[in-house]
Parts: structure tokens; sequence; C-alpha cells
């Protein structure tokens, strides 16, 4: 008989996204294969002594985290300290991809398109004809390092602008002043491998009604959103698309997987953002590209699993 592989599933830690976090972890949990894994569960807010103490019978980590101390590094250093292997980025690029400004800055290094944008610091006085001047209205106000559009608001009026970025700085000490696509189509497209990436099926994303944008609500209240795969785009769009997620991979420094991002307007596209860690439950964005790749949902963590083991 196989030996098991014996797993550390890492879901919970202490972000915004705890909830989401732990949510996914169960599901993820039900999903793995018992045959192949011995799986112990370690939540980063309480268990990281015990995950440190163990770390001689754990042959390989599964991250479901998302945001700060999950998303950003901080987890993947301890785990390569402990030379423990786990999916995904390593610290150089989780900590870019989480970084919205280090993002923009290495997407444009690489040639990627992406909306114009200011940012400004908690000691830097806000300009807020400036920012009107430079990137009209409307604008999307964002704290650089939080995930799931928290502390994010879209500005259409310039008396919204002070407050918008007030409340972005609740969240970090680096908030970005954007340009909107308005009455873009937003698109997705996951990539997976270390070596060799393929691109998968790109995802068309509808927030539901009351719903200006992919906010925290539409991507996690179910049925908030509608999301189509393969998304109703033209042959030549679909191939930039893939094309444009692969270099975010390579230009963040990624490895494992992805997901990227992006607004379609008038035939351009506009990189938003990449997710090192995308959300894993079996209905999130991610996991539907991959299903439709031919990848069902366990055989996705496999995968993502042995993609760590090669790295």
């Amino acid at each position: 008989m196989m030996q098991k592989l014996r797993l550390a599933l890492l879901s919970g830690g202490t972000s915004s996204e705890r909830e989401v976090s732990l949510n996914s972890g169960s599901q993820v949990y039900e999903c793995l294969d018992k045959e192949k894994y011995d799986i112990r569960r370690y939540d980063p807010q309480t268990d990281l002594t015990q995950l440190v103490l163990d770390k001689d019978h754990i042959d390989a980590a599964l991250l479901i985290l998302h945001g700060p101390y999950g998303e950003d590094g901080t987890v993947q250093g301890l785990l390569d300290l402990l030379g423990i292997p786990y999916q995904g980025a390593g610290v150089l690029g989780s900590a870019l991809a989480m970084n919205k400004l280090a993002a923009k800055q290495m997407y444009r290094t690489a040639d990627i398109p992406i909306p114009d944008f200011l940012f400004f610091t908690r000691h830097d006085p806000v300009d807020i004809s400036m920012c009107i001047r430079q990137l009209g209205l409307p604008v999307v106000v964002k704290p650089v390092c939080a995930g799931s559009s928290k502390g994010l608001t879209i500005v259409k009026e310039e008396k919204e602008l002070s407050p918008a970025v007030e409340a972005a700085f609740h969240h970090d000490d680096t908030v970005l002043v954007e340009t909107y696509i308005s009455n873009g189509v937003e698109l997705t497209c996951g990539v997976i491998g270390n070596k060799d990436l393929e691109a998968l099926p790109v995802i068309e994303i509808i927030p539901g009604n009351g719903y200006e944008f992919f906010d925290y609500n539409a991507k996690y209240l179910e049925g908030a959103t509608e999301e189509i795969c393969p998304a109703r785009i033209s042959d030549t769009i679909r191939k930039k698309v893939q094309e444009y997620a692969v270099s975010a991979h390579k230009a963040l420094f990624l490895k494992g997987y992805s997901r990227t991002d992006m607004m379609l307007k008038n035939d351009e596209l506009y990189i938003l953002e990449t997710n090192t860690i995308p959300g894993m439950t079996q209905t999130s964005l991610y996991p539907q590209a991959a299903a439709a790749a031919g990848y069902p949902f366990s055989e996705l963590l496999d995968k993502l699993i042995q993609l760590g083991l090669e790295k």
C-alpha cells in the first residue's frame, strides 16, 4: 500500500479574511483524498508553535490563507525555514503580489497595461484637486496591502475622495488612487504550472444587481455574482488575456499557480491585480476555470501539492 503524504493544511490566520479562509480550508479538507494524505489542520492564529514542533512529521503544506500574514510571504518564510514544501509563490512573489503598488511597478517594467494611478503614504498631504486633474473621475481608492476588496471605494464626486482615502488608511499605511475603468467587462484568468505555464479558461465576472463592482459581498454571498466560463470574448481578446496572465505571473516571480484580474474596455485590457492564493472553495473562480480545463477540484488540489513538492 502506498504510504500517505503527511500534509499540513493551513487556514484561518489573523487577517480580515479569516472566515473566508476557514470556510475554504474546510471545503479543501473535505475534498482531499484521504487515501493519499494524512492531513493535520493548523490555524496560524493559534497553532504556529505546534506547526514548528511537528515539522519533522510533515511532508508538505497546503496554504489556504488570504490577506496579510498568510498570502504575503510571512508564512511562506516560516515554512522555508522549517524546510516544509508548499504550493504556490515563495516569499518574494507573495510579498510583491500582496503589495499592489510593488505589483504595479513590476507590471509596468514588463509592459503590462494598467490603469493610471497615484499613491500616498499616511504622512503625505493628499491634494484632492491634483488627483482629479491627473486621473479624472471616477477613481478607485484602495489600501495597498489588503485583499477581498477590503477598504475599497469607488469615488464619483470630488467630495467623496477625502473620506475614501481615510477609509483606506484604516487598512494600510499606503493608499492607491487609480482611474476607474467604468462600464468595462471584468475578466479573470488563472495560470498553473512551475516551468511550463498553462493559462486556464478566462472567466467573465458580472456583479449582481446592487453590486457596483466585485466587492467582498459580491465575492462571497451565494448568488450575488454571475460568473461565465468561458468568457464571452473573441479569440483574439482571450489569447491576449491569457498572455497577460502568464506575463503577470512571471513579472511577479510567482510559482505553481496564480489568478490575475483585469478589465476590458473598448478592446483595451487593463490589469488590476494578481492573486497568489486564489479562493479555493469548489465554486471559487480558480477551481471553476481549472474544472473547465479538465482538473476537477480534488485533482486540482493533488496537482498544486505536486507542484509544491517539485518546486
